[in-house]
């Protein structure tokens, strides 16, 4: 993808479905009884492989062929049939994690596994909670790492309490799906809340589960029923435009129908910290997620700390907040975020190395990154890494750069976001 500096940004537009919920609905939908319909699904390459890891285990999941709209027929808690072959999930550590969490408890076997870059993701995060339930949950290769070979134990789970060491949905959903098949409650407590879609769909389908403080607590053998989710914009992908409407001079751009989940809302709280001109109009709920409408002007930002509590509320968003520092005046410093080393790719590496290249000032560290903003970009030819949120964002970096920038293995993007760069184009003004 080659991309040249715009002048302005201005329009409306629709972000896809939210990934996080999307996943979410087809494996919970999978596990209620009777129907579950699925409306702004994202047809993300993720997200269709949590359908075929699915239809795989016996389930009937019917999607509209104009997109947007997913049919899931429910069989139950132990509905789920073994597979024939291997269950494949791509590029997806949610689908990975989060089906670890509910095979654990079925009465069959399964192997599961995925492309190059998730045999590279740490998978002992939730071997080991798993293990600690009474799972059979090994990796293949003795490495901690995808494929994983899960021995079923219908009956055999341990309800237990898990002190998480790191704030991550994943590592929470894993073990409270699991948690569904114990012999008693489980909790999850973790040093920060992470994103909660997990906790607020089952409640919605019927489960007994609740949240104190940073501790999630499930209890076992719910009746789960299907019903009708509304998924969301996904503000993960709203970012970009964020990001795009407040360093260009002269954008103007609503952003509408966007989950503002105060769980994933982390990037809004950062744009007001470094002075953005940012509102939220039409705030309402749809199925127990916020949804608002994002007004956005060009401003003139200044530099800010993210660190702690904050970090799980944005982690996906890092990136692109990340090219939003070289436009501020001042110093952004981002800490406690080392997850980004296990991502789709190590993206504090990814990120100052790509940013340095185009002119920025941008510095690692051992959690995060240094961005000392304020000098201009120029294009240059960027590598992805294969990671859609890295393609993503230097989108949006070029668009504000001096000169024109190659964006390489671009199409990782359909992971995520299959029209970005349409939805982009439809946005600059000549």
């Amino acid at each position: 993808m080659i991309l040249q500096k715009a002048n302005a940004l201005k329009g409306e537009i629709t972000v896809p479905g939210d990934k996080s919920i999307s996943h979410r609905a087809v494996m919970l939908g999978a596990l209620a009884e009777g129907i579950t319909e699925i409306t702004h699904f994202l047809g993300g390459a993720d997200c269709l492989s949590t359908i075929r890891c699915f239809q795989n285990m016996g389930i009937s999941i019917e999607k509209d062929p104009s997109g947007g709209r997913v049919v899931v027929s429910g069989r139950g808690l132990y509905g789920l049939k073994q597979p024939a072959d291997a269950l494949d999930v791509g590029n997806s550590g949610t689908t990975m994690r989060l089906m670890s969490g509910i095979l654990c408890g079925q009465p069959f076997s399964a192997t599961v596994t995925g492309d190059d870059s998730i045999k590279k993701r740490p998978m002992d995060r939730i071997i080991t909670p798993l293990t600690r339930m009474g799972a059979d949950i090994k990796s293949i290769g003795n490495n901690g790492c995808a494929p994983l070979s899960i021995k079923g134990r219908k009956g055999a789970l341990h309800g237990i309490p898990y002190q998480s060491p790191v704030a991550s949905a994943q590592v929470k959903s894993a073990v409270l799906l699991a948690g569904l098949y114990g012999d008693g409650p489980t909790s999850v407590t973790e040093p920060y809340v992470s994103r909660n879609h997990t906790e607020l769909m089952l409640r919605m389908l019927g489960a007994d589960i609740r949240n104190q403080g940073t501790t999630a607590t499930i209890l076992p053998e719910p009746r789960l029923r299907g019903a009708k989710i509304t998924v969301p914009g996904d503000i993960s992908s709203a970012a970009y435009f964020i990001a795009a409407g407040l360093i260009i001079p002269g954008s103007k751009i609503l952003i509408k129908d966007v989950g503002i989940n105060p769980t994933r809302d982390g990037i809004l709280r950062v744009c007001r910290q470094m002075g953005a001109q940012i509102e939220i109009e039409n705030i309402r709920n749809t199925d127990s997620e916020a949804v608002g409408d994002i007004l956005v002007r060009h401003s003139e930002l200044k530099g800010t700390k993210i660190d702690g509590s904050l970090i799980p509320t944005l982690i996906d968003e890092l990136p692109v907040i990340a090219v939003m520092a070289c436009f501020a005046k001042g110093k952004t410093v981002i800490k406690d975020a080392a997850e980004l080393k296990v991502k789709e790719s190590n993206r504090i590496d990814v990120m100052v190395r790509n940013l340095s290249l185009m002119g920025a000032k941008a510095t690692a560290t051992e959690d995060g990154m240094i961005i000392d903003g304020g000098k201009s970009l120029k294009g240059g030819i960027i590598d992805s890494k294969l990671d859609h949120r890295i393609a993503m964002s230097f989108a949006i970096a070029a668009l504000a750069a001096e000169g024109e920038t190659e964006i390489l293995k671009a199409e990782c993007i359909d992971i995520s976001y299959p029209g970005f760069y349409w939805d982009l184009k439809g946005l600059i003004r000549s």
